[in-house]
Parts: C-alpha cells; structure tokens; sequence
C-alpha cells in the first residue's frame, strides 16, 4: 500500500524552517552550476559562432594563432589567384591580407587598461565576410587613420563611441563606423587599414598575420586547401574561419568549465550534506508516527519511497528557485582574456530552457543521493519500541 503524496508535502510545510534550510543550499548550488554552464555556452557560441560560414582563413603552417603567423605579399598574390574564391564583376577576388596586433585600452568597468585585437584589413573585408556588416556610421577610408570598431568594443572600452577620437601605437585614430558580428568575438575586435596599421607599427609592409578568403562554395574547401598546401611556393594551413575560432576557444572553454565543475561539486556534496542531515532530523523526529504507519498497514518499501519522494520535492523546489534567480543574467554581457590571443573577448550568458533543466536534474539528484540514507533509516524504525512511547 503507497503512502499518499499529500503526507510528504504537508509534513515538508510543518517543518518549513528546516525544510527551508535545504531548499536554500540546494538553490545555492543550482545557480551557480547553471551560471557556470551559461558562461561556458555563452563563451563557446560567441567563438564557434565567429567568422562567416564560407570564409577560409590562411595562416603560416605551423602556426596555432595569427599572432604566430606571417604571410609574404608573394604568397598573397599567389592565394588570391585561386578559382575556388568568389570574384566580383571585375574579375576581383574576395580576399584580404590582414594584420593583427594587440593594444591596450581602457576598460570601461574596471578603470584599467585592458588589451583589445586590432585588425588591419582590407577594404574587401566586408565583402569576404558575409556575417559582418556595418550597423553605424561607415567603413574606414583607406589610407587614413579610421576605425569600425565591433558593438562589443565599443561598450567594453573608453573612447571608442562613433565620432571619438582615440590614441594608441603613437597613432591618432578617428572611430568612424560600428560593426555588428552578431556577437561573435569579432564583435570585441577593432579594424583599420592593414597598411597604416603596419606603419604605426613599423612592421614591413609585405608580411601579414594571415590572408581571409570567401570561397564559391563552402564544398571547395578541400580542393582549395589542397591546391594551396601541395604548391611549393607556399608554406601555409588552411582552414575555415569558424575552425580557426573553435580551436581558439578550447583553453578558456576548458578552463571554465573544469573551475565551475570543481566549485558546483564542492557546493553540492554541502548540499546533500546539509539535506541528510535535515532528512535525518526529519526521520527521528517522527519515529513514532512512521512507526504508527507501519503499524497501520504501510511496507518498510513504501515508507521508503515515501521519504525519497519528500527529499525529491525539496530538492525540486531548492533547483526551480535556483534556476529563476539565475534566469536574470541571461544576456548579460562580460568579458574574459582569451589566453591565446591575450586580449579581452565579450560575450553573454546563455541561461536557455535546456540548462535550466539541466540544473533542475541536478537538484534531483542531489536531493536522491541526500534522501537514501534518511529513507533507509524510516524503513528500520522499530514498531514496537516506538509505539511503546505513545
């Protein structure tokens, strides 16, 4: 014979202080494994998401970032006569020789100076990535000193709204569009004109970071990479501008994934802890009435079933809470530093209905592992030493 389900809800409201004690601990740990997840889904779909989906990216082999990595102008030429790249009316290829450094601005929220990616590209950036468009002002001139600075940019750091004018590199640069990525990391990246960037910097004029490409179809990948890898005058990889980001992420992604992991499983073996415990006090508390329902007809099973099911709904009830005070810092921005271009990358908590009930399968499971004991305990309660203290 069950015991009925009303019983184990009414007994979690008679003792609602200790009930409560539970439902906080478990809320606790709820939140902070579902911000964890938010922030590593939020930092994994701003890098994988990067790029536009049928552009190539081509850096020196050997290379892990485009830091690393340098292409001569001889080489440029020789990619960007490829058939496999998209070429407009004039018989001009989509490509773009970039360069990237690295420069330090301020931070708007924490008042110091932080480390941005400048890109040096062409005036057929645009055009090679077909994700990235400008939403404000306009594209720089080339020949000038002119910024589009990415939406993120502009928010993360002082003195990039449109119209500004900023200083780095010795250089001073006026902020004459904003892009919009769509959020990807090229949203927190700052582009220029690769020629005057290299001046400023006094790097050589025929050696870029990397080459960018826009190919016919997404399905010439493999005969581009092979024409471009097999030709002894190059010395380069190819991959698609997605991959490149996606591998970029790994390090971060991992390393907030295995943090928050540790910090949520420290925080829930408390919380079972500190559920058992409550549970347990819950069983001796009662001895005589679980006693009285063995007596009245109820199994040692159903008496265990029972208990788990009240260790369940407090659980339940602690992850449903922890899941709607979390729920707020869905699409908050925040910002890291991607160690390995070692500049800040912004992006924004994704608490979506799937982590949300993730979460909530984590609270029940805590809430199971915390109510077996307890529940064992209930099933062994001496009948006839109990009744004899009615």
């Amino acid at each position: 014979m069950a015991i009925p389900l009303v019983y184990n809800i009414r007994s979690v409201r008679e003792r609602w202080a200790s009930s409560l004690v539970a439902v906080l601990g478990i809320a606790g740990v709820v939140a902070v494994f579902v911000a964890t997840l938010a922030l590593a889904k939020g930092f994994r779909s701003a890098m994988v998401e990067s790029g536009s989906p049928d552009t190539v990216l081509i850096r020196r082999a050997g290379s892990n970032s485009e830091m690393e990595s340098g292409v001569d102008l001889d080489q440029v030429k020789i990619i960007a006569d490829a058939p496999e790249i998209v070429r407009d009316s004039g018989g001009v290829p989509y490509s773009s020789a970039e360069v990237v450094v690295i420069a330090a601005f301020r931070h708007r929220k924490s008042d110091a100076d932080a480390l941005a990616q400048v890109r040096g590209v062409t005036e057929r950036a645009l055009e090679t990535r077909s994700a990235v468009t400008v939403a404000e002002g306009r594209f720089f001139r080339p020949g000038l000193p002119e910024l589009v600075v990415g939406r993120n940019a502009e928010e993360m750091y002082v003195g990039l709204e449109l119209g500004s004018r900023v200083k780095f590199g010795g250089q001073d640069w006026e902020v004459v569009g904003v892009l919009d990525a769509g959020g990807s990391a090229l949203d927190s990246e700052i582009w220029c004109d690769a020629s005057i960037l290299q001046q400023t910097y006094d790097r050589p004029q025929n050696i870029f970071s990397s080459v960018t490409a826009r190919l016919n179809n997404m399905g010439d990948l493999e005969a581009f990479k092979d024409r471009l890898t097999s030709d002894p005058r190059l010395t380069v990889q190819v991959e698609s501008e997605r991959d490149y980001y996606r591998k970029q992420s790994r390090l971060l992604l991992s390393l907030i994934t295995f943090l928050g992991g540790l910090v949520s499983l420290i925080m829930a073996l408390g919380a079972v802890f500190g559920a058992l415990n409550v549970l347990l006090a819950s069983v001796v508390s009662r001895l005589r009435e679980l006693a009285t329902m063995r007596a009245l007809g109820f199994s040692p099973a159903a008496l265990v079933l029972s208990m788990i099911f009240e260790s369940l709904f407090v659980s339940f009830i602690g992850g449903l809470l922890g899941c709607i005070a979390i729920y707020p810092l869905n699409g908050l921005t925040t910002s890291t530093l991607n160690f390995q271009t070692f500049s800040q990358v912004a992006f924004d908590f994704m608490v979506t209905p799937t982590l949300m009930a993730v979460g909530l399968v984590f609270a029940l499971g805590m809430g199971f592992v915390g109510g077996l004991l307890p529940s064992i305990r209930a099933a062994r309660v001496p009948v006839a030493s109990a009744l004899r203290e009615l």
